[in-house]
């Protein structure tokens, strides 16, 4: 039981909430680059747990899917459609044996869309994540971007003889409330902590980065995004030792343009680290394409760290509101 891949979009890869307890030997987390939408899909196809959706790229693929299934769409809308009539993103949906799911019949609302199965995907685990690491090749399906041709198998497809038509009309009945701090906002700026490092930079520099528009270089990607504006500096230029990079944080090589190190970051850099992004922020860093324009706004750890618990709380209660939709699928 599985779904054919019929065309394979720009860029489509098995993702988790990445890869822990493995930076320390050198192997990237790699993960969703929109935690929030991942989790959403998941929560809205009816499972717990961290089981990996396919992240699309703008483009998204093609697929066929050779076996019922309930699936969900969350992040950017991409302009679905199976069987060529248009999809919603965050509702329950029902696919048939036969049905080709599609992208690319509206303009795209952002950058990643992200697919969820009840169920799963029956992705053979690497070291405790189904996340796709494409750089080193592991993880995932087979360790690469989706091909034209792949057979993706499904863990738990719909148990055969299911009246497909009542559940998909159960399904729709169910009210799903998104709490307002799982919506994708918009923001004119996106929310940072000072860095380790921010103290040593120059005032000037320091006033360019909470101050000015950066925009994000065509050279940008899951590892990292370039930002081109004004050039950075420290005071005092100095050597460093190498430390443990997060998703997020701000780094500045010696030639001044910025990095926000992203999803398949290195596990350790040895550039100064200017600022931190806010990890309620990085969902919209995400959706972001190159040549997208940038402004930071600082923001103090206390409030950080209540808006991260605000999101916890979110989901845990959109998990309960979802106990319908898992009985009706159970």
């Amino acid at each position: 039981m599985s779904i054919a891949v019929i065309k394979p979009g720009m860029l489509s890869s098995f993702q988790d909430r990445g890869r822990e307890g493995y930076q320390h030997q050198g192997i990237p987390a790699a993960g969703a680059m929109d935690e929030r939408a991942h989790r959403l899909a998941n929560a809205l196809a009816g499972n717990e747990g961290d089981p990996a959706t396919l992240e699309m790229t703008l483009t998204g693929p093609t697929l066929r899917f050779d076996a019922p299934a309930c699936f969900a769409l969350a992040g950017a809308d991409l302009g679905a459609t199976l069987n060529g009539r248009d999809l919603p993103v965050h509702r329950p949906l029902v696919a048939r044996a036969g049905d080709t799911l599609a992208f690319g019949a509206r303009p795209a609302t952002g950058v990643r869309g992200y697919l969820a199965v009840h169920g799963g995907f029956a992705l053979p685990p690497v070291m405790g994540s189904e996340s796709t690491y494409l750089r080193s090749g592991f993880g995932g399906f087979q360790g690469r971007a989706l091909a034209k041709g792949d057979q993706l198998p499904l863990r738990a497809p719909l148990a055969g003889g299911r009246d497909l038509d009542a559940l998909q009309d159960a399904l729709w009945q169910v009210r799903v409330y998104l709490p307002a701090a799982l919506g994708a906002k918009r923001r004119d700026a996106i929310r940072f902590l000072p860095g380790m490092h921010w103290q040593e930079f120059s005032d000037a520099s320091r006033q360019a980065f909470a101050g000015s528009e950066f925009r994000i270089s065509p050279q940008s990607d899951r590892m990292g995004y370039r930002l081109l504006g004004p050039a950075l500096s420290m005071s005092q230029p100095r050597q460093m030792l190498s430390e443990a990079a997060c998703f997020g944080t701000v780094q500045v090589p010696s030639g001044g343009e910025a990095i926000i190190l992203m999803a398949d970051r290195q596990t350790t850099g040895g550039y100064p680290k200017i600022a931190q992004i806010a990890t309620v922020d990085l969902p919209i860093l995400a959706q972001c394409a190159p040549g997208h324009t940038l402004r930071f706004q600082p923001v103090a750890l206390e409030e950080a760290q209540r808006l991260d618990s605000e999101r916890e709380r979110a989901f845990a209660q959109l998990q309960d509101a979802l106990a319908p939709l898992r009985a009706l699928l159970a």
